[in-house]
């Protein structure tokens, strides 16, 4: 690690959101065939992968990616470099689900210790109930991932210059294949494409779309399933306290029961 440029930016904390996670599709004649050279036992192709929300650019925090594989696999620890407008990412063939250990280094103005993320790989359908093993059952990929926030805690003044110069507009491309800015005619100012983010911003998409399936969308349902659930507690809670307080009034009753009877004999 380079040693300290300038000082930290203190009481600031700088949050970026990311995906992370694997995607995996079993091997089939018509929707995907098996590459020539592939061992026989070997029944999915799968990837897994480091990329910005609404796939938009991460490298300008993100430098590198260590991801570590099982050890069956031949050259089972690899490091993708960054490029820019690109996931880190990793194809690869198999019969059999484990851990994956992705190690994240961020650039040199960042100053920061590399973190490491843990996921495992799915290759069968899965879900909390039936009804999502279901639908990932009938979905030609089984698709595992993860939606995080990389947080920056009182970063280095030269890695806040970075990440607060300002946000960008995805780069679109015009009816001639040329490369444009986002900025609107009017205002001068980047603006937001369709259901989309802009780069090196801490946005997330407003609606899901095919492929992206976090946004603000996603984010209510979240809530609504947390809300149920606490209000479901709640009446766990009132209930399992009625039990303990009819319970306890049985006891005494049975206690002054005893009594009586010692009383009683005596």
């Amino acid at each position: 690690m380079a040693p300290p440029a300038g000082k930290r930016v203190k009481g600031v904390q700088i949050y970026r959101p990311f995906v992370y996670g694997t995607t995996a599709r079993p091997f089939d004649e018509k929707t995907n065939p098996k590459p020539p050279g592939i061992p026989d036992d070997h029944t999915h192709s799968w990837t897994v992968f480091v990329k910005g929300i609404d796939d938009v650019d991460i490298t300008y925090w993100l430098r590198r990616v260590q991801f570590k594989l099982h050890e069956s696999i031949p050259n089972h620890v690899r490091m993708v470099d960054g490029e820019k407008g690109k996931p880190f990412m990793i194809h690869e063939t198999g019969w059999g689900e484990f851990e994956i250990t992705m190690k994240l280094y961020y650039v040199p103005e960042s100053n920061e210790k590399p973190q490491t993320l843990y996921h495992h790989l799915r290759l069968h359908p899965y879900g909390r109930n039936e009804e999502e093993k279901e639908a990932m059952r009938t979905s030609p990929e089984v698709k595992s991932w993860v939606y995080e926030e990389q947080i920056f805690n009182e970063p280095y003044d030269a890695f806040y210059d970075i990440l607060t110069s300002g946000a960008t507009a995805p780069s679109l491309k015009s009816s001639g294949g040329q490369k444009t800015g986002g900025k609107s005619k009017d205002s001068g100012q980047p603006q937001r494409s369709e259901g989309g983010v802009l780069e090196r911003s801490a946005m997330i998409p407003l609606h899901n779309r095919p492929g992206h399936p976090f946004s603000r969308d996603t984010e209510e349902v979240e809530m609504k399933k947390l809300k149920e659930a606490m209000v479901k507690v709640e009446e766990m809670k009132k209930k399992m306290l009625a039990d303990i307080k009819e319970k306890e009034k049985r006891l005494m009753d049975l206690k002054a029961d005893a009594a009586k009877a010692v009383g009683a004999g005596s």
